[in-house]
């Protein structure tokens, strides 16, 4: 199976390593100049992945069009670009695997529900879990969730990307891992306010026991399946990006925490945290459906400019309340 990447930022370049595995022909779609120099001529990405080797056999392009031949596409353009760069690309049955995570602005869907609107014939699957693209690249022992709802493609899926290093587990439950991986980010931000303001140890672990709540509560109403967001996708990745300045959400709301700016903060990034833009949506989607989800209204007010100490009062004073209601 030929694999395509489309995205060549940290985690793209990461997903193609793991693709090589074995010496495998890997193709790797990049925006940049620079990107692709470095990836053909020295076999590095030195803008994205640092001081991470990558196989030979990873060629890098800027032309989408050089794809068509692939027989699979890793989609790892970050979530508010995915629509633009599949409508460029003649994507016709070829299936796509979904590694994107966040909510498209304006219309509320899922990267997965744009995907099957721009390339209605492509079969779908998702890959997410608890991953930073650095380790994943090194080789390190990770475990993610592939959803699929064919089960033979899910299968091929599976054996072409599993690894010694790199553990795939099968689930035909595409919505439940994209929620999970969306709404990760915007707590993971919560959680770097925690750490930034110095709240303590405590006050994380009840954000992400009552984030994890919210995420359920959203993805419940959106269709997912609630073991798969206790899962790798869900719970696990939640764990991992809200306890790791590797996480660029995290050091997001770090930042917050000590009362810097959000936009000056977003300004002086060349990879992108896509819980900032994933919170306003989440918290509209949340609010067209009725669904409580006060972490996520904190994070919006954050980002907007509310000082952290109020937005802090506002979340300690909400009345009491049974902890399964």
């Amino acid at each position: 199976m030929r694999i395509g990447v489309i995205g060549g930022g940290a985690w793209g370049t990461a997903l193609a390593q793991v693709a090589a595995r074995g010496g495998e022909d890997v193709l790797l779609w990049a925006r940049e100049d620079e990107v692709v120099e470095s990836v053909n001529t020295r076999h590095r990405n030195d803008l994205f992945l640092f001081g991470v080797p990558l196989s030979p056999s990873i060629r890098a392009t800027r032309a989408l069009s050089q794809l068509s031949d692939r027989d699979a596409l890793l989609v790892v353009a970050p979530a508010q670009h995915v629509r633009g760069v599949l409508s460029q690309l003649p994507v016709g049955t070829t299936p796509l695997v979904l590694c994107a995570k966040g909510i498209e602005a304006g219309t509320k869907l899922l990267v997965g529900e744009v995907a099957h609107q721009v390339a209605p014939g492509a079969p779908l699957a998702v890959l997410s879990g608890p991953t930073f693209a650095h380790e994943v690249a090194a080789g390190k022992p990770t475990a993610v969730t592939l959803a699929c709802e064919d089960e033979g493609l899910r299968a091929r899926l599976a054996e072409r990307l599993a690894g010694p290093a790199f553990r795939t587990y099968g689930s035909a439950d595409l919505v439940g891992a994209e929620i999970g991986g969306a709404v990760k980010n915007v707590l993971a931000i919560a959680c770097g306010v925690v750490e930034g303001a110095g709240l303590g140890l405590n006050a994380r672990a009840a954000l992400i026991a009552r984030g994890f709540a919210e995420m359920t509560r959203f993805g419940l109403a959106r269709g997912a399946q609630a073991e798969t967001l206790t899962g790798l996708s869900g719970l696990g990745d939640l764990v991992l990006t809200c306890s790791s300045t590797n996480s660029r959400n995290f050091s997001l709301g770090l930042g917050l925490g000590q009362g810097k700016q959000a936009a000056a903060l977003l300004a002086d990034r060349k990879t992108v945290a896509e819980g900032a833009f994933t919170a306003p949506v989440l918290r509209e989607a949340a609010r067209d459906a009725g669904i409580d989800m006060p972490v996520t209204e904190a994070v919006n007010a954050l980002l907007e400019g509310v000082p952290v100490a109020q937005v802090i009062e506002v979340l300690l004073s909400r009345p009491l309340r049974e902890e399964m209601a």
